[in-house]
């Protein structure tokens, strides 16, 4: 149950927002293009942030660009 304390977890890396167009899911309301984002954890697949509603949410990585 690692996933419980993201939140408070450091932040790995900044990434942030290309775009919100999702083709199969609703993003357009949890992601802002243009906006940075913490990832607090990683995947293969997947970035895990603090989205628009201040709570962890697992989005593609094709909606980011990382930040250097």
């Amino acid at each position: 149950m690692i996933h419980y304390n993201w939140d408070t977890k450091s932040t790995i890396k900044q990434i942030e927002c290309v775009h919100a167009d999702a083709k199969k899911f609703i993003v357009h309301n949890k992601l802002t293009p243009g906006k940075k984002y913490d990832v607090k954890n990683e995947t293969d697949e997947f970035y895990f942030i603090i989205d628009n509603s201040d709570r962890i949410g697992g989005f593609l990585k094709e909606y980011f660009k990382e930040v250097k």
